[in-house]
């Protein structure tokens, strides 16, 4: 049987969802796409995800048509490394993704894997495998999006001075809500894991848990109401025109998105979280979530649960969502990862969450300058998002003729990226044997 080559083209997949940017609005989803030969550009299509991976739901595929899965699975322990094999079978552990976000997705968190489990056995038919969901997302343009629960004295101000957020969650919640946690106080930055006072978060985090769970339930008829007044009143306050990233912006476009829904509500327990291109944020299985605009490369666990309960058209399970979360709390700074360099590569930026399916690389590179990334002990996928360079490995010199060409690069693989005429922008994810990152 002939050896596999250390590094094969790959073809992702394109899911086309509503909160997608239309192709005319600069979808990265739709530009890194359009070299396909299977891809139809439309202008007014929104153009939502590009998946790269293993996942059975829109598997990547070899340019002569055999699944990426298949590949693996005809010589893993050389294409995957053994460690990783041994650990994850054939397919890869993580999937990794482009998303080209035109308006808001669901309000939403992911399960970890005791729950992912249970939930897969109880209702297959909606929660498709039996994978927790940590994720990561990288902007390649500017980002924004719901992340975590902000400070507790945010949500105080927001009581006192929302009166149509404080109808909904209803005065006796509201005012014990108050009585704990006043808008003036000097809130810590805490979460379940970092505070001293451990009894003092707890009760914190059980009011937290009581306030959320009363917005996500309140009446479709109370929600209607004061939702309306809020638009109302924000509208005649100086019209519809107001400065992007201002709370009143944000629930004007909310409410053109998603007219009348809970999740607009959402805007005042939640933090909004803004990145800049090459800014990252890192979400653990259970914290509550929603992205909001921007084009970003987003990686995680090899999984596609979601429980969702606002901010959506599809299926609304908030029972579980308010029972899941861990219910932490904190500035959204709290939410951003801190990258670093890649081993001894001086243009490679690193990120590395607290999980061990996956880390991501960000290669960016002016005319002329290389990178060589060491030997990684286990699979990755490349996906280059600009300009023009070569990837060489083990000899074999690669020239991507398109941005959104994809790659699949064997474990223990040198991999040297030079740019060329122009800057030359890569991502490329990858598991590691535990010990070897």
């Amino acid at each position: 049987m002939a050896t596999p080559s250390p590094i094969v083209e790959i073809i992702p997949q394109v899911q086309s969802y509503d909160w997608g940017k239309l192709g005319k609005d600069g979808s990265k989803v739709a530009e890194y796409s359009k070299h396909l030969s299977d891809f139809q550009y439309d202008q007014e299509k929104p153009y939502a995800e590009l998946w790269m991976g293993t996942h059975s739901s829109l598997p990547s595929k070899l340019i002569d048509g055999k699944l990426l899965s298949d590949h693996l699975a005809s010589d893993p322990i050389k294409l995957l490394g053994k460690p990783i094999s041994d650990q994850y079978g054939s397919r890869l552990p993580f999937l990794f993704k482009v998303l080209a976000i035109g308006k808001a997705l669901s309000i939403q968190a992911h399960p970890d894997r005791p729950l992912a489990i249970k939930l897969h056995k109880e209702r297959p038919d909606v929660y498709k495998d039996d994978n927790h969901k940590p994720e990561m997302a990288i902007a390649i343009t500017p980002f924004s999006g719901f992340c975590g629960f902000r400070p507790l004295n945010q949500i105080s101000q927001y009581l006192e001075n929302v009166p149509e957020f404080a109808a909904v969650i209803g005065q006796e919640t509201s005012k014990r809500f108050l009585e704990a946690i006043p808008s003036n106080s000097s809130q810590p930055s805490i979460t379940s894991s970092t505070s001293s006072d451990q009894a003092s978060v707890k009760a914190h985090q059980t009011l937290l848990k009581e306030l959320f769970a009363k917005l996500m339930n309140a009446s479709t008829e109370l929600v209607t109401e004061q939702i309306r007044k809020l638009i109302k009143r924000i509208e005649t306050e100086g019209g519809r025109k107001k400065p992007f990233g201002t709370d009143e912006e944000l629930l004007l476009r909310l409410n053109d998105q998603f007219p009348d829904d809970i999740g607009i509500f959402c805007t005042f327990v939640l933090n909004v979280v803004r990145l800049e291109p090459g800014q990252a944020a890192f979400l653990q299985a259970d914290e509550p979530h929603a992205y909001l605009t921007g084009d970003i490369v987003e990686c995680m666990a090899s999984s596609d649960n979601v429980v969702r309960a606002g901010l959506t058209p599809k299926l609304r399970d908030v029972p579980t969502l308010t029972e899941m979360l861990t219910y932490s709390y904190g500035p959204s700074a709290s939410q951003l990862m801190k990258p670093s360099l890649f081993k001894s590569c001086q243009h490679t930026t690193l990120y590395d969450p607290p999980i061990e399916e996956f880390s991501v690389l960000l290669t960016k590179l002016s005319p002329g300058e290389q990178d060589q990334h060491p030997p990684i002990n286990g699979p990755s996928i490349l996906i280059v998002t600009q300009g023009s360079g070569t990837i060489s490995v083990q000899g074999q010199e690669i020239s991507p003729k398109h941005e959104g060409q994809v790659y699949f690069i064997a474990a223990g693989t040198p991999v040297k990226i030079t740019a060329k005429q122009s800057d030359f922008v890569s991502y490329r994810a990858f598991v590691e044997a535990a010990g070897q990152a």
